[in-house]
């Protein structure tokens, strides 16, 4: 028989919960690499599917050793395009890519469907170099609220002419939880950015975590009065 006041004994965990457990932390390390490998591997053989019937079978592996490796495709992929974009940097080829450029212009769909997918390739993979600068905290959407940005560049030609403010104004964008690639391109005051000393990795994680983790467990340095 037992009372209120007889210490409370912990209570064993049973093997079907001790199971279950494992098999969930199993889940959270093999799901990313699992994914990860069948991702690459279908890129990997949906790139050989378009590039490997274009390439003549001599050149192929399975000519000399009989089998199909998956990978080769990507192989000849990356060094043509190696090759196009030396030619396109060159006066031949920007010559030739304004020539092509001035015909696309003159089929209305076709200018359309080039100009949306030019401009999203170059957002993407031309202008890889200019990235953000850093990670920034700014008030949000009112004074006394905390978000984290990324800074960009400070406002330029008419933004910056047109602007109501005596001072340099900041490009920073205010990414959304937990797709931080979607978000709102603010511009405030340069005294009203108050930069981070994380890196954009580290604060790109915070941000899709939703704050439930911070980065390398790290509590952060407060700045020095």
């Amino acid at each position: 028989m037992t009372t209120p006041f007889d210490a409370e004994k912990p209570r064993k965990t049973g093997l079907f919960a001790g199971l279950r457990a494992s098999f969930l932390t199993g889940l959270v390390v093999i799901a990313p690499v699992g994914l990860t490998i069948w991702l690459v591997w279908s890129v990997a053989g949906w790139i050989d599917g378009v590039v490997l019937p274009l390439i003549p079978y001599a050149f192929r592996p399975e000519h000399y050793i009989g089998i199909n490796l998956r990978g080769v495709g990507v192989i000849f992929f990356f060094f043509f395009t190696i090759v196009v974009g030396w030619i396109a940097k060159g006066l031949i080829g920007r010559s030739l890519i304004r020539f092509a450029e001035s015909l696309v212009d003159r089929m209305p769909v076709v200018r359309s469907i080039y100009n949306g997918i030019k401009q999203i390739s170059e957002t993407v993979f031309a202008q890889g170099e200019r990235s953000f600068e850093k990670a920034c905290l700014v008030q949000y959407p009112r004074r006394g609220i905390w978000a984290i940005g990324f800074i960009s560049v400070p406002a330029k030609g008419e933004i910056a002419s047109r602007a109501e403010t005596g001072g340099r104004l900041i490009g920073v964008f205010i990414p959304t939880t937990p797709n931080p690639t979607s978000g709102f391109l603010l511009y405030f005051p340069e005294e009203d950015v108050m930069e981070l000393e994380m890196s954009l990795e580290d604060a790109a994680k915070l941000v899709i975590s939703a704050g439930l983790v911070y980065p390398n467990g790290r509590e952060g340095k407060l700045p020095q009065s």
